[in-house]
């Protein structure tokens, strides 16, 4: 019953919802854009899809990972190896898209920890938008939630601060990731009790979708490339898979059991967009 209510209420959301969204302009795939990744993997499930269809038209595409994913499993695996593998498969990732390993960056900041370096990255960013000039940066949704998401809000305001001193108009693309982390989006009830309230209080916090409603309103279909955007992300094998026999390793799947990562492969990836202009 309590399925089939959350069900209803995400029909409703989508029959309200669907009709205000802005399409992104398919003429402007071609346009060139950095997208800035807090993690090994936030690019795919944010907006792997556009990517997969601005690289399939041509566009100049740049991705910054901004952390070195030394934390995610670094109670099973030590630190430098677990860094090795995901840098790896970020590249591997990338390549999966259609970009090349040349035009992925690096920053390499010790994840969770990306806020204690935030003028060294403000330098880093403002020097590869400088170089690279794009029309288009993607970064993540301003007011994700404060809880495993600080690496997400810190790449957000670094992008910005390097921006104030970009001479040129860029339009921005904010995703969203552990937005999706309340109800209806995923179930209230779970397996662990700490996730359980941690979703209710994103639910009161989020008013029941309401964001979704007032920020999100450009959006690009995707339906068409899903099933490449599932290949990419399966490249981030140690987000998707066990990598040694302990059933302590967690994965994407493991998130209030599997609704969480079936928020990313609905037929439309959604942005908050807006420009920066130059004044």
């Amino acid at each position: 019953m309590k399925s089939l209510i959350r069900e209803q209420v995400i029909r409703l959301y989508e029959w309200v919802y669907k009709p205000s969204l802005n399409e992104y302009n398919k003429n402007e795939l071609s346009q060139s854009a950095i997208v800035f990744s807090p993690h090994f993997d936030d690019e795919t499930l944010g907006c792997g899809g556009i990517m997969i269809k601005k690289k399939r038209a041509g566009a100049d595409i740049k991705l910054v990972f901004m952390t070195d994913g030394s934390k995610s499993h670094s109670h099973l695996i030590p630190e430098n190896e677990l860094k090795t593998i995901r840098a790896n498969e970020g590249i591997a990732a990338a390549q999966s898209m259609g970009i090349d390993a040349g035009d992925v960056f690096l920053l390499g900041f010790e994840e969770t920890k990306l806020k204690e370096h935030h003028d060294s990255a403000v330098a880093k960013v403002r020097q590869i938008i400088q170089e690279q000039q794009p029309k288009e940066i993607f970064i993540p949704y301003h007011q994700e939630p404060l809880l495993w998401s600080e690496d997400h809000l810190c790449t957000t305001k670094i992008v910005k601060s390097a921006l104030q001193s970009y001479g040129k108009n860029v339009v921005i693309y904010e995703y969203p990731i552990w937005f999706w982390l309340h109800w209806p989006w995923v179930d209230l009830i779970n397996k662990n009790s700490s996730l359980t309230r941690i979703i209710v209080k994103h639910t009161l916090m989020y008013g029941l979708g309401s964001r979704l409603l007032r920020d999100f309103q450009c959006s690009m279909y995707i339906g068409d490339v899903l099933e490449q955007k599932h290949a990419t992300l399966a490249e981030h094998k140690s987000q998707m898979t066990s990598l040694i026999p302990d059933s302590k390793w967690s994965t994407l799947n493991d998130v209030s059991n599997g609704k969480f990562l079936q928020c990313f492969f609905q037929e439309r990836e959604v942005f908050r967009r807006y420009h920066h202009s130059v004044i």
